[in-house]
């Protein structure tokens, strides 16, 4: 049975010797990414992630994810070598199609179509790959053939194409509503999205992960503010779908090491990436499995 791998995605900066204690205590405490999303006030990825490679020796350094369509893949390409040949070879690339229209207005960029969107991280895988098969293309990355690429998404046509050329396929463990506002997948969509993407890996499936975003990790005695909590994050999260995701789980470390567990034999997900708070919260679980 495949073995479970586990990433921390940091949102909140700090100092510079704050970032660099946070990744000491991811790598101590067993967690095998140390991600950076892409969201303007946030960190930027980039710089963040080679300081926290100058302050680890082991654990992964992922992009979690891109907003892929803010980057020429041209000069996209070169950051990413640069970051992996500096880390000795840990770089995880993360891609998303981007999600976020107030972003992009923000930052004057245009915001293209859900499918133009998806052809833009297509072509950046391509052009990245492409770039990296030629052995005098410099800066060189670690790897002959560049990092491995986790494409994180939920909808037919991005899952269609992570199927093509991902390592990693990441799900959100949410879905879009009506109105906009994302809210939980229940066990139910989490499994129909993870069947649809496994049937079209095809003689691929055993060689790519699934990854799943935890969005809250929580003890039984935080039952009564976790949906607080939650909707912090994802304000179209009810109670019950909370209390019914996959991708929000509560109770003791044994407890939560079964739903994981569960998530392996149900889905085939073996990859979970959980947010900056709950990075103390999951560690004993990570003591669990591995």
């Amino acid at each position: 049975m495949a073995e479970f791998r586990f990433g921390v995605n940091m949102a909140f900066p700090g100092t510079r010797a704050e970032w660099v204690d946070k990744a000491r205590r991811a790598e101590a405490l067993g967690y095998d990414a140390f991600a950076v999303p892409d969201h303007l006030g946030m960190p930027a990825p980039f710089p963040t992630l080679l300081l926290a490679a100058e302050a680890t020796e082991r654990i992964r350094l992922t992009t979690f994810v891109l907003n892929t369509p803010f980057y020429n893949p041209v000069l996209l390409a070169r950051d990413v070598a640069a970051l992996d040949q500096f880390s000795g070879g840990r770089v995880e690339l993360g891609l998303g199609a981007g999600y976020v229209k107030d972003e992009f207005d923000a930052a004057g960029i245009p915001f293209p179509s859900a499918g133009a969107r998806i052809d833009h991280v297509e072509q950046t895988v391509l052009t990245l790959r492409k770039l990296y098969s030629d052995p005098d293309y410099q800066p060189a990355p670690a790897r002959p053939e560049g990092p491995p690429v986790l494409i994180a998404g939920s909808g037919n046509r991005l899952l269609g194409m992570a199927a093509q050329h991902a390592d990693v396929v990441g799900l959100p463990g949410a879905a879009f509503t009506e109105s906009g506002l994302m809210r939980a997948a229940s066990a139910e969509e989490v499994g129909e999205r993870t069947e649809y993407v496994r049937g079209l890996l095809g003689e691929r499936r055993e060689r790519v992960e699934l990854n799943l975003l935890v969005w809250a990790v929580a003890a039984p005695s935080e039952r009564d503010t976790l949906g607080d909590r939650v909707r912090q994050l994802l304000p179209g999260f009810t109670d019950d779908q909370i209390g019914a995701a996959p991708a929000v789980m509560m109770g003791t470390p044994q407890q939560i090491a079964d739903s994981v567990r569960e998530c392996r034999e149900r889905y085939g997900i073996t990859y979970f990436t959980v947010v900056e708070p709950d990075l103390e919260r999951f560690a004993p679980v990570i003591e669990l499995l591995k």
